[in-house]
């Protein structure tokens, strides 16, 4: 028995979630500064089907620690510009992605 996407219904090899979520969705980049000036980069704006992927392969590829929080993706130090070009690479449309803070 095929798998099928627990979102659409369909088989995991027609599913095109997300492929949707990357066209429509809005995603912002922020650096906060935190306790005893640390910068953390939080992504918002990813579908939570994205989430968890995203998140593995940018701490892989930055070498930083991380951690996924109430829907957002918190990324220790400053890393807004290497994500936007992160995400530009996996299909999202740059008017979507938004850099905002430090």
């Amino acid at each position: 028995m095929k798998e099928t996407c627990p979102i659409c219904g369909l088989p995991k090899e027609l599913c095109m979630c997300k492929e949707i979520t990357k066209e429509g969705g809005l995603v912002t980049i922020k650096v906060e500064r935190r306790k005893k000036h640390k910068l953390v980069t939080i992504i918002q704006g990813l579908d939570e089907s994205l989430l968890k992927d995203v998140e593995k392969e940018l701490k892989r590829k930055l070498a930083c620690g991380g951690t996924i929080k109430d829907r957002e993706i918190e990324l220790r130090g400053n890393h807004a510009q290497k994500i936007k070009e992160f995400l530009l690479g996996r299909g999202f449309r740059e008017e979507n992605i938004f850099v905002t803070g430090i």
